[in-house]
């Protein structure tokens, strides 16, 4: 994790576990002693009052996070579309760049999530999270899914990032499910040379449905650098032995 106490959270696409990630590095710096605040920057698909998913995280990771959200989009589009479709004012850089000073100044690590991938516009400039994440020198961890067409969507991430000159710790798996078919196995070996950077943790499946626990769930899902004891080694052992020897 950046030293620097910032962390960008993105995804190779939409519902792959982002916001489960974003709490589950949030309750493992809290349980650390850390002070945390979790920013998202845009939230579609919420009327007013609603639960986004700084809910979700504040639920997972406890009332000691600081939760900010800056926009909210009744519809469920990409908060460009979702803006210009509601009338209301989409978000620009310096407001998203002067929350994350703000929070950086008063916390140990912000967490950063985006909506959808790296490259969803937030308005119609074209302004994303890997142009925001280059604004401020932030690091961006980017969470996969584990089975068939996981690889390329990786590929095309990492190509992103690299093109930009973002900085990556790694990328975690959103959802591991209890019986993962031989496509999830053989990727545990594959997704990090896509990647071109490590395999930090797997969430199991089902891991947010209950708060009760989840700071010691996160513990076992996520590696040492996201404040977890997860072995990518050991897990690749575990499930898929016959996917790496070739059987």
């Amino acid at each position: 994790m950046s030293d620097r106490g910032l962390l960008f959270i993105s995804g190779t696409g939409t519902e792959v576990g982002k916001t489960a990630v974003t709490a589950a590095v949030a309750a493992l710096a809290v349980a650390a002693g850390r002070s945390v605040a979790v920013l998202k920057p845009g939230q579609t698909g919420m009327a007013p009052g609603e639960a986004g998913d700084c809910a979700e995280v504040g639920r997972l990771a406890g009332p000691a996070v600081t939760l900010r959200e800056l926009a909210r989009y009744p519809e469920p589009l990409a908060p460009d579309t979702a803006a210009r479709r509601s009338g209301l004012p989409a978000l620009t850089l310096n407001q998203i760049t002067l929350t994350i000073k703000e929070l950086t100044a008063s916390h140990d690590l912000v967490l950063v999530e985006g909506a959808g991938g790296l490259l969803v516009r937030f308005n119609e400039d074209g302004l994303t999270l890997a142009d925001v994440a280059r604004a401020v020198d932030g690091e961006v961890l980017s969470v996969v899914t584990p089975g068939l067409g996981t690889l390329n969507a990786t590929a095309l991430n990492a190509e992103a990032l690299r093109a930009r000159g973002l900085r990556t710790p790694g990328i975690v798996i959103g959802s591991w499910p209890a019986s993962p078919d031989l496509a999830m196995r053989c990727n545990l070996a594959d997704l990090p040379k896509d990647a071109g950077a490590p395999l930090l943790g797997a969430l199991p499946a089902g891991a947010v449905a209950d708060p009760t626990g989840f700071a010691e769930r996160a513990a076992a899902a996520l590696a040492p650098q996201l404040g977890g004891r997860w072995d990518a080694e050991e897990f690749s052992a575990r499930w898929a032995p016959e996917a790496q020897s070739g059987a």
